[in-house]
């Protein structure tokens, strides 16, 4: 049995990540996190991935999803399978901040996706963040950022 032995939580920006299985774990089968999403926020930038699933299932409070377009809300013990090539973001609406569980199957994305992110980040100290190099991130870890919504 191999088990994610660190739990860091990974802070991008409000968010807070915390990777419970990773690719060494399961045999590159599937990697899974909790995703602390606070009340009243938006995450990330809608996005989209070739090479993996992504099913998210709801722990605490409800967050919002749009998948190419439309809209599902997940709350504890709902779940939703995002597909390889769907675009996909999250909200939570709410007042009370929102816990899920995802997984990704096969485990091609891992914490140092959210690693790198957190630093092209901090990078802007308080500034607008560097779409560039967030973009240039994504593409390398397997995620294809959506286009700019008319």
């Amino acid at each position: 049995m191999n088990k994610a032995t660190d739990n860091e939580t990974i802070a991008i920006g409000e968010l807070g990540v915390c990777f419970l299985v990773e690719a060494g774990d399961s045999n590159g089968s599937a990697s899974a996190f909790e995703c602390c999403v606070p009340a009243d926020s938006r995450m990330p930038a809608p996005h989209s991935h070739d090479g993996f699933e992504e099913t998210i299932y709801g722990l605490k409070g409800t967050t919002t999803w749009t998948i190419d377009g439309e809209t599902v809300d997940i709350g504890p013990g709902e779940a939703v399978c995002v597909r390889r090539g769907q675009s996909h973001g999250f909200e939570n609406h709410g007042d009370i901040d929102a816990t899920f569980l995802a997984i990704a199957t096969p485990a091609l994305f891992g914490p140092d996706y959210f690693r790198e992110l957190a630093e092209v980040l901090a990078a802007s100290a308080g500034g607008p963040p560097n779409l560039t190099a967030i973009g240039e991130v994504m593409r390398r870890h397997g995620l294809t950022p959506a286009p700019p919504a008319d």
